[in-house]
C-alpha cells in the first residue's frame, strides 16, 4: 500500500495550482474580484426570482408579463457578470477569456449565453410562443446552475490551495 502511495504522491504535485503566487496577487488586490463577489449573488437571487416566476407561468398560465421581465432581468445580470468577469480574468491572467484555470467554465458560460441569446431572439423576433420561450429559459438555467455549480467548485478548490 505504501508502494502505491509513493507511486502517487509525484503526480499529484504535478497538478497546476489554480493561481501562481503573482496571478493570486493580483486576483487579492483588484476591485473586479469585489465586484464579482458581490454580482454572483445578486445573479442568483435574481435567477431564483426568476425561475420561480417562469415555473408559475408554466404551471398556472399566468404571469407571463413577469416572468418575461424577470428574464430579462436575468439576462442583463448575466451579460454584466460575463463582462466583468472578462476584465477580472484579464487582469488575474492576462487575457480576457479562456484562461488555463478556467477554460471549462468559460466554456459553459458561453453555452448559457447562447441559451439566454435564443431567449431574447425568439422574444423580440416573435417567432417563439411563450411556452416555447419558457422552455428555452429553464434550459437556460438548467446551463447556468451546472455553471454556477463549476465556479463555486473552483472557489472550494482556490480555498483548498491557499491552505496547503
Amino acid at each position: 500500500m505504501s508502494a502505491i502511495l509513493q507511486v502517487n504522491a509525484p503526480q499529484a504535485s504535478l497538478v497546476r495550482p489554480l493561481y501562481t503566487s503573482q496571478e493570486r496577487a493580483r486576483r487579492d488586490a483588484t476591485v473586479w474580484t469585489t465586484v464579482q463577489g458581490i454580482l454572483a449573488p445578486i445573479q442568483f437571487l435574481v435567477f431564483l426570482v426568476s425561475l420561480a416566476l417562469v415555473v408559475h407561468y408554466l404551471t398556472t398560465g399566468n404571469g407571463y408579463g413577469a416572468a418575461t421581465v424577470s428574464i430579462i432581468v436575468k439576462t442583463v445580470c448575466l451579460a454584466v457578470i460575463m463582462l466583468t468577469g472578462a476584465i477580472w480574468e484579464k487582469v488575474v491572467f492576462g487575457q480576457y477569456l479562456f484562461a488555463p484555470s478556467f477554460f471549462w467554465e468559460d466554456v459553459f458560460s458561453f453555452a448559457v449565453i447562447a441559451l439566454h441569446t435564443v431567449y431574447v431572439w425568439g422574444l423580440v423576433t416573435g417567432t417563439m410562443l411563450p411556452e416555447t420561450l419558457m422552455f428555452v429559459t429553464l434550459a437556460a438555467y438548467a446551463t447556468y446552475l451546472i455553471n454556477a455549480g463549476q465556479f463555486v467548485l473552483k472557489l472550494r478548490r482556490a480555498r483548498l490551495d491557499a491552505a496547503s
